[in-house]
């Protein structure tokens, strides 16, 4: 009965899911992309690379941005071509960064983290994805125990394709299900059978893949906990070591091939909550650990022993261990973070084009952190990752008070308080098992961005 009461989740009455089901961030960074802007360019971002460290060790991102075809939630930037041969110069020119880069660094600095993500990296031949680690391997030195992922669709990713990443060091693959009932594939144009799915995963684990990742999306079209319920058993079939289960994203202004996603069949609120809890309770009965906003790990994964000692970052990629504090982001719309702020590739493949063969920087935009960002950034993250900002820490970091600094916060969190989503003693704001359902909405409480009003919706909800 314990069991069973620990495993149940936390009630939401409608009331409250009115309230706090609202437009949100995600928090991939703070302040958001949104405020990025053209005023940082290329310029500042040479001067940002300048101030890396010799001995600091770096996470790397690069964007393959190649889809054969849309699958209608994708919020992604992307770009769509049956014809992989128009790929081939894409390469090229994401060398001639890498190398612009390096330029400002000097070869062989450390890496501990390298991420290919899209799109679709496996659009690409194993052979192209050969040379482009070539390059890495030849400009950078990689640590004994760098984490070197990537995203995969098992609709294009072969034998060969595994073969090769095995061969070149990748050690974490992200596998793209989202959802494997066929009412729903079809709305959101992406067919996907759980047997190639199933089959793509024995073969990872052959060639030597000990550590994979599922993602998959609730509030879909025509999902229903029952239905939802069945994707997650065959999930749980699968024995990936993480999960990521994404809220969809619908954002039509932003996304406009949305518009061909039925809306009177999109869960939402009270029935999107219940796709969640349904996946929740499953997954800890299958011996998940919980991470934090949308991501499960089995208890012996390295993710999940961040987590539980209080170690667990969050970056552009998503939660990670890596302790890097300069991430460099390589490729169409990639973002770099470094210590003094982000910097933005161009998201039009032609203007990305172009400055490269000009010998630029591909910058287009990004933002300068002040001090009060970086404060406001460390209480998003620690909140994000480990449910709790420690005010101590906080006090230690940065000199300052964590009551006094956030004066004008203190009545959002005693609201919080009063709901039930924060317990906020002298020492600590730690999130109670209502408000881990609701990371987004305490986030935000930190974020004065959020306090200027927009004339047009800018986030997905949070619900």
């Amino acid at each position: 009965m314990l069991a069973a009461m620990a495993l149940a989740p936390p009630v939401v009455d409608a009331a409250l899911l009115h309230r706090y089901d609202r437009p949100g961030p995600r928090y991939t960074s703070y302040p958001t992309a949104l405020e990025f802007h053209s005023g940082v360019n290329e310029a500042a971002y040479l001067t940002a690379l300048r101030q890396i460290a010799d001995d600091e060790a770096l996470s790397l991102y690069t964007h393959l941005p190649f889809c054969r075809a849309r699958c209608l939630y994708c919020a992604c930037n992307v770009v769509i071509s049956p014809r992989p041969e128009i790929a081939e110069p894409y390469l090229t020119r994401l060398t001639r960064e890498i190398r612009l880069v390096i330029q400002q660094l000097g070869e062989g600095k450390r890496v501990q983290q390298l991420h290919f993500g899209g799109g679709t990296p496996t659009y690409f031949t194993p052979q192209q994805l050969k040379q482009l680690m070539a390059v890495y391997r030849e400009l950078f030195a990689f640590t004994d125990d760098a984490e070197i992922a990537v995203e995969v669709d098992p609709r294009v990713t072969s034998a060969a394709h595994l073969e090769v990443l095995a061969e070149e060091g990748f050690n974490r693959l992200s596998v793209g299900v989202q959802d494997f009932d066929p009412q729903v594939q079809a709305a959101i144009a992406r067919q996907q059978p759980f047997a190639a799915t199933q089959a793509l995963l024995a073969e990872a684990r052959r060639v030597g893949f000990n550590s994979i990742n599922c993602d998959l999306i609730y509030g879909l079209p025509y999902q229903t906990p029952p239905s939802f319920a069945r994707t997650i058993a065959q999930v749980i079939a699968l024995k990936p070591e993480r999960l990521a289960i994404y809220s969809f994203a619908y954002v039509p202004w932003l996304q406009p091939h949305q518009l061909r996603l039925p809306p009177e069949a999109l869960p939402q609120g009270q029935a999107k909550l219940e796709l969640l809890a349904t996946a929740r309770e499953r997954l800890l009965a299958a011996g998940y650990q919980d991470i934090g906003m949308d991501h499960f790990a089995l208890p012996g994964d390295e993710l999940a022993l961040a987590q539980r000692q209080g170690r667990l970052a969050r970056n552009f990629m998503g939660y990670t261990t890596a302790k890097a504090t300069a991430l460099l982001g390589f490729g169409l719309s990639a973002i770099g973070a470094l210590v003094g702020g982000f910097f933005q590739n161009h998201k039009k493949l032609s203007r990305y084009n172009r400055s490269l063969d000009e010998g630029r920087l591909p910058i287009e935009r990004g933002y300068l952190l002040s001090q009060d960002d970086i404060i406001r950034g460390h209480a998003i993250r620690e909140w994000m990752c480990n449910f709790k900002v420690d005010k101590g820490e906080l006090t230690r970091r940065y000199g300052v008070r964590f009551d006094d600094y956030f004066a004008e916060e203190q009545d959002a969190l005693a609201q919080l308080d009063g709901e039930g989503f924060v317990t906020n003693t002298p020492e600590a704001l730690t999130a109670t098992p209502l408000g881990r359902l609701f990371p987004r909405n305490v986030a935000m409480v930190f974020d004065k961005y959020l306090r200027a009003k927009r004339s047009k919706p800018s986030f997905s909800r949070t619900v």
